[in-house]
């Protein structure tokens, strides 16, 4: 994470310490992370973040992008593979996060699930095409690709 300053990416003011660790499940990742500030926020700051974060794919109303892009689980048992990686309005392209709470060591964790094929492969790429051609990039009419007639 960081900013790019025109000469390189200044690196995020954070230390995040993250893993990956695979269940015995068909598809999905869950990652528990654990995140430090500079400042630390509240968990309602942190939860609001999650709430009104809207990337541009989402903004431009693409066809693969989810709305919302992260979903946030209450449930102490939330999210698990089996029972969440399909969830959001695009199935298995959400981020669904959950189990918010402080940290010992760093200031707060939690857990994140994605899905490893849809968004992490093949729905990724499509929403990366999705993307370049909402820009500009590809030679495409955005409003073909909103009518799903776009052919690159």
């Amino acid at each position: 994470l960081g900013t790019f300053d025109g000469q390189g990416i200044r690196m995020a003011d954070m230390v995040v310490s993250a893993h990956c660790n695979r269940v015995p499940v068909r598809n999905g990742h869950l990652e528990a992370v654990s995140l430090e500030f500079e400042t630390t926020p509240t968990e309602a700051e942190i939860l609001a973040a999650w709430r009104d974060y809207k990337p541009l794919a989402q903004q431009l109303n693409l066809p693969h992008a989810p709305q919302p892009a992260i979903i946030y689980m209450d449930a102490p048992d939330r999210p698990q593979p089996r029972l969440d990686r399909l969830a959001g309005s695009v199935p298995g392209m959400a981020t669904v996060v959950g189990r918010l709470r402080p940290d010992p060591l760093f200031d707060f964790k939690f857990l994140a699930l994605g899905h490893n094929t849809i968004r992490g492969a093949a729905g990724g790429s499509l929403l990366n095409a999705e993307l370049l051609v909402a820009q500009g990039y590809l030679g495409v009419e955005a409003a073909a690709l909103a009518k799903g007639l776009a052919v690159v």
